[in-house]
């Protein structure tokens, strides 16, 4: 199980992280997830600890608490869901791109 982290400053490292939970625990991981294109932070992270026990710790004192000027969203981390093959779509629904503007 992991817990998710939200609303984080693009500036918070995972030194920054790990010493921010490790007061609810023994923090296993930390992950920041980065975008594909630019190589900038997303905003979130996803902590692992050694217990559910200071996983629920953590979860119930950092919610909604005010870090780096930003108020924490930090909940239970749901499982990824799978991506259809051949990725997402803008979606024209299976509509033509061509208009007729007769």
């Amino acid at each position: 199980m992991s817990i998710y982290v939200g609303n984080l400053s693009y500036e918070v490292t995972e030194e920054d992280l790990s010493e921010i939970f490790a007061e609810y625990g023994t923090v296993k991981r930390v992950q920041m997830p980065k975008d594909r294109e630019t190589g900038r932070l997303r905003g979130f992270a996803f902590i692992e600890m050694e217990t559910d026990t200071e996983e629920t710790a953590a979860i119930d004192a950092l919610d909604g608490a005010e870090w780096m000027g930003r108020d924490l969203k930090v909940n239970k981390a749901k499982p990824r869901e799978e991506r259809k093959p051949g990725g997402g779509s803008w979606g024209n629904n299976n509509r033509s791109s061509r208009r007729n503007y007769n």
